[in-house]
């Protein structure tokens, strides 16, 4: 099958190197030439171009750009691909593009996969990004059923879980175990900034696994942490305003050295977690 690949960052260049290990052949296209470049001398794709009419012979296009290109994006393939090709997309919200989206182009299908690193661009591509995880498809009504089946069989061979959801419940999903995480995180990295500059150097000698794990998505891609909010404002905005209860009493807490609370609190997070991360 021939693939194009929209975005040769960390998903669309890992997307890349999973797809041409199952023999496909590979299409990629990147604003920056010297990307297009790299891409193919380190054979990430097979050929490919900043024109993305270069991709007008694929058969399904995975557009792997920032969540406010891919509509645009879209928009310029419509005039390219050929009229049975599949579109797709990456983007980590889907109800502000997949209704629009598949108006643009019926063989369209939104996806999206729950991996991912601190890391940006072609060199953050790599092999076995996506063993173990889930990739969310996210058919509308008029979503082709044969656009479906072909990504749900693209995907089978990458080790991961396929799964469906419709785009509104995936939004309000990915906000409370994603974009909730990230706001939290990046709040938690920035107050701890904030110490006068003997406790925050020593802080920062002091920091180990426990600050790496609750601040590694806080300090990822600024840009991919904008877009979620501006994207799926409603759905995160419930998600922070129950976490900012939660503090509060926890706060309360504290105050009122109430450690029988405290300790209930963390015996049911500690229970609660479980159905989460097994």
């Amino acid at each position: 099958m021939k693939i194009g690949i929209v975005g040769l960052g960390l998903i669309g260049g890992s997307l890349a190197l999973e797809f041409g290990k199952q023999g496909h052949e590979l299409w990629g296209s990147s604003r920056s030439a010297a990307t297009c470049q790299i891409a193919v001398d380190r054979h990430v794709v097979h050929r490919a171009s900043p024109d993305l009419a270069s991709l007008a012979p694929v058969d399904i296009a995975f557009i792997c750009t920032p969540i406010p290109y891919v509509l645009p994006t879209l928009k310029t393939l419509a005039g390219i691909l050929r009229p049975e090709a599949i579109a797709t997309d990456v983007a980590s919200v889907k109800g502000a593009i997949v209704t629009a989206a598949t108006e643009l182009w019926p063989n369209f299908v939104g996806g999206h996969p729950m991996a991912g690193t601190t890391q940006q661009g072609i060199d953050a591509a790599q092999f076995d990004l996506f063993a173990g995880c889930t990739y969310v498809i996210t058919p509308v009504k008029q979503t082709q059923p044969e656009a479906i089946s072909t990504l749900e069989s693209l995907m089978q061979p990458l080790n991961l879980t396929v799964v469906t959801a419709a785009p509104e419940i995936h939004d309000a999903a990915v906000a409370w175990i994603s974009h909730l995480p990230a706001m939290v995180s990046a709040a938690l990295v920035t107050a701890c900034g904030t110490p006068p500059p003997e406790e925050l150097q020593l802080a920062q000698q002091l920091a180990s696994s426990g600050f790496r794990d609750t601040s590694r998505v806080g300090g990822g891609n600024p840009e991919l942490g904008t877009a979620m909010a501006q994207f799926n404002r409603e759905a995160l905005l419930r998600s922070l305003y129950t976490y900012r209860d939660r503090l509060d009493g926890l706060i309360q807490l504290v105050e009122a050295e109430d450690w029988s609370g405290l300790f209930e609190l963390f015996q049911q997070a500690r229970v609660w977690r479980v159905p989460f991360v097994e």
